[in-house]
């Protein structure tokens, strides 16, 4: 059953496609007879072997050997995770729109109370989640999720609620976006203690300042617009806008140097990119793309055009990137400063999802990149450090698991 589930998600994608082009209106310039006929099918891929119980032991480019443990298992396509202080998780379960929580590596079996109703579909449901920059001492979490606007229509909203342990007590809702607004939704607070939030821009809608779709926003803790937002002024401009210009932004974080914030965007067949945000800055989506269009053809005419922000990483053939973190603790010395990279497929073939190291020079200039637990064949959905110090992947299946790599022993 899980291999036929897992098989039929990938020939189900070419509708997807055909999903999102309708939702963008692209329905009146092309027939959808015409789109499936453009679009390849995904092939099958190899096989998928089950996780096994590990541990398991890797020697690494860097000359450090790591331990990955299989932890928590039975997670139905995890999205979001939290690393909370008392070293236990809040993970969020995508189609089920439940939140789940691990304690010493074990899943609960309830689901956390709390949640209003969640739409949950394929890319859709309960996403991301982050913990206020003062969660010590006020427990706030915040999270994004589909919220249904009557019986076919939903939304993203960002709802901030307060974990006491087991449940999220007095949640509401604290910006509610468009109708019809989707996407992935990653949150981030930044050291102003402001909060950023994305949405999927497929369409031309990603350079229209009077639409919220392919914008990064900036808002304060409570959900009001911020003063000093770029465009505030801007007659005709959505003031909670940041930057403009994205296809589907997949995690933001801060630069643990710089304090900047490096945005992970999955392109189309290739193209996926990191970028660092500036007030006001456009990121070129659909004008300007390094990815081609799933059916061969390049996006766009050209890779790069004056006005636009160019990527500081980028993908050719795209791994489907999910999620990311800078590695900063002690657990493993030899990757301190790295970037990891969760990817959920490479150039459209299914079962090559893997976890990518990246350096960088002091200018945050890539030099080197690695790839790691290959072998697996899992779909990652991203990597996070946890309040521990060691290094925490999910994987993105039907039986979904949480792995923790860490030195040898």
């Amino acid at each position: 059953m899980k291999s036929y589930l897992r098989l039929s998600r990938f020939f189900l994608f070419p509708l997807c496609v055909v999903w999102l082009c309708v939702c963008q209106g692209l329905q009146a310039q092309e027939s959808l007879e015409a789109i499936l006929q453009r679009v390849p099918k995904a092939p099958p891929g190899v096989p998928v072997p089950p996780l096994p119980e590990g541990p398991l032991h890797y020697a690494t480019a860097e000359g450090m050997d790591i331990e990955v443990s299989i932890l928590a298992r039975g997670l139905i396509h995890p999205w979001g995770l939290a690393s909370l202080p008392d070293g236990s998780f809040l993970v969020s379960e995508r189609e089920q729109g439940l939140l789940r929580v691990i304690r010493d590596g074990i899943l609960d079996p309830e689901p956390v109370a709390g949640l209003p109703e969640v739409r949950g579909g394929f890319w859709t449901g309960l996403l991301d989640i982050v913990l206020h920059p003062g969660f010590t001492n006020n427990r706030l979490v915040y999270m994004t999720y589909n919220k249904p606007l009557g019986e076919k229509t939903s939304t993203i909203a960002v709802l901030r609620g307060t974990w006491d342990g087991k449940a999220l007590r007095n949640v509401e809702d604290i910006f509610i976006a468009d109708p019809g607004v989707a996407g992935s939704s990653p949150l981030l607070f930044d050291q102003q203690g402001l909060l950023y939030v994305s949405f999927y821009g497929g369409s031309e809608d990603a350079q229209d300042l009077a639409q919220l779709r392919g914008k990064v926003l900036r808002l304060t803790d409570s959900g009001m617009v911020p003063a000093d937002n770029p465009f505030i002024k801007t007659p005709g401009a959505r003031p909670e806008i940041f930057t403009f210009g994205h296809r589907t932004t997949q995690k933001m974080v801060l630069h643990p140097e710089t304090g900047e914030i490096w945005s992970l965007e999955m392109g189309p067949n290739g193209g996926d990119e990191i970028n660092i945000l500036k007030p006001g800055a456009n990121y070129g989506w659909p004008l300007v793309s390094l990815g081609r269009d799933y059916a061969g053809p390049w996006q766009s005419k050209e890779f790069k055009k004056a006005g636009f922000e160019d990527p500081v990483v980028y993908w050719m053939p795209s791994i489907s990137v999910s999620g990311m973190t800078f590695y900063t603790g002690d657990k493993l010395p030899l990757w301190k400063g790295d970037l990891l990279v969760g990817g959920l497929r490479m150039g459209e073939i299914p079962a090559t999802g893997h976890l990518q190291r990246i350096r960088f020079n002091a200018n945050g200039e890539e030099i080197r990149r690695e790839l790691l637990l290959t072998d697996l064949r899992q779909r990652i959905r991203g990597a996070y450090q946890g309040a521990d110090g060691f290094l925490y992947v999910l994987t993105d299946e039907n039986d979904g698991a949480l792995m923790k790599i860490g030195p040898l022993p």
